[in-house]
């Protein structure tokens, strides 16, 4: 038996991320082995859940997964831990189409708890209505508590109480309007290139939400793990691979990839040479190269040998942040920074070309299915023709290319699994 539940909203900005990473800081600091994961394929809330839980945070998505794998990935992860944390994504009936691919369904096909944060802002009872909503909308997801968010006063606080009181379902608390719990953002999702100081968040929790009862009322059996499902089996298994690692250059990872490489050696095209030599794959995952061209430029040796390894039919698998750093160059309101040449394509960043490219991807090649997620504001100056028609979650075509160049490929789409 061990603590296992999934924080959910509303919708999006209700304070999830907060109270999630501030449950996760509280349990560590207990001296709780915590496992935290994320709903979707979000890799930016989940550098939080590292920091906090030293501790990779694993991506449950519904699109990108089958629910066996989704089982698989829970247990796997989560069987040495106390306490599982789930932090949930948008609203909890969000999802790709209606309420499929939302949180509510990882809830429902790992059959966990919810806790409802809901931001209480200029509400009183008016809360009831929406909390009683949220309760009864689906019988296979369990609501199992409530924990009010930006409450003014402890005032307040009791008629929030008094809803749940007469819902009949638990408060767990609440934490009281403090700015300085807000955090920026960064293109979109949180500023993790920020350092956030968790004191004052862990003491708040602490204070004014019963961790206890969610400790102790929240349980769930272990179940066995089964052999990963077939359509889930990854190609990377058994790779011997070098991947680039940077805090924000290239950072949009998701960790069973890595986990499913036979070996992984990091190294920082900032700083760092790769050591190429008896590898079968460079990776390079995306991030926000375009924020740190000139550290890039500056490590020509870098660039070359990549582009040596490229030339010499080396195996390379670039996503989005790691394919602009393959083209040609790079360009921003500041000027044109060349980068590894690899690819011969221009990508801006300036500001009056950023434009939001977001949302799930398919695309078949070479008889496999490939499933990622595709986030950007930078652009192509030129498109180049893509090698297959890419696809979002609704089936429809999108403009996203996919490229090959000798044994590169490339694409703005992060790859759930290789």
């Amino acid at each position: 038996m061990k603590s296992a539940f999934l924080i959910a909203a509303p919708t999006s900005g209700s304070g999830k991320t907060t109270i999630a990473r501030g449950l996760m800081a509280l349990f560590t600091q207990k001296g709780y082995r915590v496992q935290p994961f994320k709903c979707g394929p979000d890799y930016i809330d989940t550098k939080f859940h590292e920091a906090v839980c030293g501790r990779p945070s694993i991506n449950l998505d519904s699109f990108m997964a089958t629910p066996e794998h989704i089982h698989d990935l829970f247990e796997h992860y989560g069987k040495e831990a106390d306490v599982c944390v789930v932090e949930g994504m948008m609203g909890l009936f969000d999802g790709f189409e209606r309420d499929k691919g939302s949180s509510a369904e990882i809830a429902s096909i790992l059959q966990l708890p919810v806790i409802l944060v809901v931001d209480a802002k200029s509400a009183a009872y008016s809360m009831a209505p929406l909390l009683q909503g949220f309760i009864n909308f689906r019988k296979d997801v369990h609501i199992a508590g409530v924990i009010f968010n930006k409450v003014g006063s402890s005032r307040h606080f009791e008629m929030l109480r008094q809803v749940c009181d007469d819902l009949q379902i638990t408060c767990f608390g609440y934490l009281p309007k403090n700015s300085s719990l807000e955090q920026g953002s960064r293109y979109l999702g949180l500023d993790f290139s920020e350092k956030t100081e968790n004191e004052e968040l862990i003491n708040l929790i602490e204070s004014h939400i019963n961790w206890e009862d969610i400790h102790s009322s929240l349980v769930r059996e272990r179940r066995t793990v089964r052999p990963k499902a077939t359509d889930c089996a990854s190609e990377g298994d058994g790779l011997k691979v070098s991947c680039a690692l940077n805090a924000e250059s290239f950072s949009f990872i998701y960790q069973e990839n890595i986990d499913s490489f036979a070996s992984v050696s990091f190294f920082d095209p900032e700083k760092n040479v790769p050591s190429l030599e008896g590898i079968d794959l460079l990776y390079l995952p995306g991030g926000y190269p375009e924020k740190h061209v000139e550290a890039l430029v500056r490590n020509e040796v870098c660039r070359k040998a990549i582009r040596d390894y490229a030339e010499q039919g080396g195996r390379i698998i670039a996503e989005c942040g790691g394919m602009m750093y393959l083209c040609e160059k790079i360009i921003t309101d500041d000027g044109e920074y060349p980068m590894c040449g690899v690819l011969p394509y221009t990508i801006t960043a300036r500001k009056a070309d950023r434009k939001l490219s977001l949302g799930y991807r398919r695309f078949m090649l070479d008889g496999k299915e490939y499933r990622g997620h595709e986030f950007h504001y930078t652009q192509f100056v030129e498109a180049p023709e893509s090698i297959t028609q890419v696809y979002n979650a609704k089936s429809e075509p999108v403009p996203t290319p996919v490229f090959r160049y000798k044994n590169v490929l490339a694409s703005y789409t992060h790859l759930y699994q290789i």
